[in-house]
This record gives C-alpha cells, sequence and structure tokens, in this order.
C-alpha cells in the first residue's frame, strides 16, 4: 500500500483492497421481495385462487384441482374479479351493450387523473416518500475523463440523496485527482478508494466484473446503481429506479435495447413502464444482494449484469433527467 497526497491511501490492485468478514447491514425492513410471479421460473399460475379449493359435501378437504362438488354458492375463488375494475370478465368484452362504453369512460378518467398528477409532480413525491428509507449507493467507477467525471459526480450530490462509492484506477488523466477534491469536500456523500492498477480497457488489468464485485462487497445499501461516467443527471434520476426495485423488479435502467438489438432508447412519452430483457449500461439499478448472488466478476459490463439476474428487468414510465456527456 502506497501513501497518496492529501493522505489517501492507494491500493496496488483492486484485489488487495480489504473487505470486512460482514459486509451486510441489518435486514430490509423498507425495500420488498421480488414478487414470486416476476421472477424467471417462478412458480405462479397467473390464475385466481383467493378462495382456495372447496370442500367436499361432506364437509371434508377438496383435493384440489379439477375439484367442483356441489357447495354453497359464493364459496371459493370470485367468479368474475375482472368485473371489479370495470371489464366483463369475458376475453371478447361481450356483456351488456353499455360495458365497452364504461370501461372505455374508466379509462379514460384514469389516464387523466395520472397526467394531471404527473404535472403536479405529485407521483414523484409519492415515489420519494416511499422510497426515502431505502439504502441506495452509487457505484462509480473513475477510468479518465476527468472533466466528465467531475460532471457525472457533482450531478449526483446535486440532485439525488444517494451515497457515492467511488472506486480510482490508477489516475489515469489525473481523474483521481478529480475523486479525491470531491471525496473531501462532501466527505459525508462521498466514499473513494483509489488503486494503482488501471483498467482493462485502458491497456491495464483491471476487469469491469472485477471492479464491480468489489463495490458491491464493499457497500451495504439495498439498492446499488452503476452509473458511468459518460452521463450526467439533470434531476433525481436515482428514485424512480429505486421504485421500480421496490414495486418487484431486481434490476431497472435508463435505457433498454430496441427489438433489432443495436438501438437502444429511453422510454417515450407515454408509452408506460417496459419489461425489458437487458438494461443500457450507462445508468441502472439493481437489488444489491441479487447481483452478489450472480457471480458478478464474470460481467464485462451493464449490460451483461442486467442480463445475468434472474428476475424482470424494467425501463420506467417516466423518462429520466439524464443527458449524456459522451458517446461510449
Amino acid at each position: 500500500m502506497t501513501e497518496a497526497p492529501h493522505h489517501v491511501h492507494v491500493w496496488p490492485t483492486v484485489r488487495s483492497i480489504p473487505v470486512s468478514a460482514v459486509t451486510e447491514g441489518a435486514p430490509s425492513r423498507r425495500l420488498r421481495p421480488p414478487r414470486p410471479q416476476d421472477i424467471a421460473g417462478g412458480t405462479g399460475t397467473g390464475r385466481d385462487t383467493s378462495g382456495g379449493a372447496r370442500t367436499g359435501g361432506s364437509g371434508t378437504p377438496g383435493s384440489g384441482a379439477g375439484e367442483t362438488g356441489a357447495g354453497e354458492t359464493g364459496a371459493g375463488a370470485r367468479g368474475n374479479p375482472a368485473a371489479e375494475f370495470g371489464f366483463s370478465g369475458d376475453p371478447a368484452q361481450h356483456g351488456v351493450p353499455d360495458d365497452d362504453l364504461l370501461h372505455a369512460q374508466r379509462v379514460w378518467d384514469g389516464t387523466l387523473a395520472a397526467n394531471r398528477l404527473d404535472a403536479l409532480g405529485v407521483n414523484a413525491e409519492r415515489q420519494r416518500v416511499r422510497t426515502e428509507d431505502i439504502t441506495t449507493t452509487v457505484g462509480f467507477l473513475v477510468d479518465g475523463h476527468p472533466e466528465d467525471t467531475r460532471r457525472a459526480l457533482q450531478s449526483v450530490i446535486d440532485h439525488t440523496a444517494a451515497h457515492v462509492l467511488a472506486l480510482d484506477l490508477g489516475d489515469v488523466d489525473g481523474a483521481g485527482a478529480v475523486l479525491r477534491e470531491l471525496a473531501s469536500r462532501h466527505p459525508e456523500r462521498v466514499t473513494a478508494w483509489y488503486v494503482e492498477e488501471q483498467p482493462e480497457w485502458r491497456g491495464g488489468t483491471a476487469t469491469w466484473g472485477e471492479c464491480l464485485a468489489k463495490l458491491l462487497r464493499l457497500d451495504t445499501a439495498e439498492v446499488f446503481v452503476v452509473m458511468e461516467g459518460s452521463v450526467a443527471l439533470e434531476g433525481d434520476a436515482i428514485t424512480p429506479l429505486v421504485a421500480a426495485i421496490d414495486d418487484g423488479a431486481v434490476a431497472a435502467g435508463w435505457t433498454a435495447p430496441e427489438p433489432d438489438g443495436r438501438t437502444w432508447r429511453e422510454t417515450r412519452p407515454g408509452e408506460g413502464a417496459r419489461d425489458v430483457p437487458a438494461l443500457g449500461g450507462e445508468l441502472l439499478a439493481v437489488r444489491r444482494s441479487v447481483a452478489l448472488g450472480d457471480a458478478p466478476e464474470e460481467t464485462r459490463d451493464g449490460t451483461e449484469l442486467s442480463r445475468s439476474l434472474r428476475g424482470v428487468r424494467v425501463v420506467p414510465a417516466d423518462r429520466l433527467p439524464v443527458r449524456r456527456l459522451r458517446s461510449v
């Protein structure tokens, strides 16, 4: 271990950074677990079984599937739960002639109400209140581009309440000095680690997966946000990602691929949240516990990390206030 200016410890390699034997915090009391039906390979049937299997006529338990013995009217699962939401329950939406008109009116009224809430910022405030106790860390690899590094890190400090956990790889182009400056100016917001080893993608030996795994193990937050220095926040883009994870996703991000697999884009206005096969690596949030269990050392970037996670990956319905600083 060597000493850098301003009493900053510089470790020789990423691997040499010590990790405490106990890195996990107390069990989460805030972040809801992934929903079973949202996990790849989940066992949910998708059927309404809130009433369970009915008992036989003699009062003995029914056998379950296929049990249709006579019983009291209304016993068991609800006959038409869709009717409670304005649907007829018929896949073709047959029923009384006014059903379609009634449902259309309800959808229209709901859309208008949601738009008004969005315009007033009510939804954003609700997300903030709902997620304010969920611990969140923004993980950042410093690999050069000092001015972009400054803009990106400062934007997290300015627009969010998340903690920053940054790892400088070899002070490439003086970017490590920028991190030292920001960490000394905002010690309550930024935790920084420094190594002499340079990144593999800049001619060194430190791999992306090794760096990610080290940051995940140095952290204790429930939600871990992967952010690249190629983007900066122009508002709170972190809370919507945390809210999506609290809703049951294992990962949520700014962009996702089009069906051709070559084009990446944000959510279009009015499009709604998207369940996607992968997420763009510039900005994405994951459940830290899930990421740790899926061999993060073997991933090469954020997109590959998102693909490796078992569960639902989403792009939130609202466009995130994010700006690209450079192409990657």
